[in-house]
């Protein structure tokens, strides 16, 4: 790695199943259930980091290693190399965890896709109702 770039191994690492409220805590989650959304992805996770102003590196090919079906994980960089936080409303990886549930069910993709199932359930909403079918002699 080069002089400007730190070493990202030594990063904090958040996985979606931490701010999952569809989880339980034995599953995983280490927020509370209220202040927890559902279902993130790594990648609305790392887009509300960089709205934060937090560096941050996303793994795709990584898993939860309690659920290997979750996959994707993110790393942050809480604080420089000094010990200063790069966002001083954020101090700890619990309130980064807190502040991107928060971020996150207002994301542009999340938002855009609730619009596109609400219009697609209105559309079917008007369906034919009846048994229909063959009769028996």
């Amino acid at each position: 790695m080069d002089g400007g770039t730190p070493n990202f191994k030594t990063w904090n690492i958040i996985y979606p199943v931490y701010i999952n409220s569809k989880k339980t805590i034995a599953e995983g989650r280490r927020i509370s259930a209220t202040k927890a959304c559902e279902n993130p992805t790594a990648l609305e996770i790392g887009d509300c980091c960089g709205h934060l102003k937090i560096p941050f590196a996303i793994e795709i090919d990584k898993a939860y290693p309690r659920d290997f079906m979750q996959v994707g994980r993110v790393r942050v960089l809480l604080k420089r190399p000094d010990g200063s936080p790069h966002n001083p409303l954020i101090t700890s990886k619990k309130q980064l965890m807190i502040r991107v549930a928060e971020l996150v069910p207002r994301h542009p993709g999340r938002v855009k896709k609730q619009e596109a199932a609400a219009s697609a359930s209105n559309a079917a909403a008007p369906s034919k109702s009846g048994k229909g079918g063959k009769k028996k002699r």
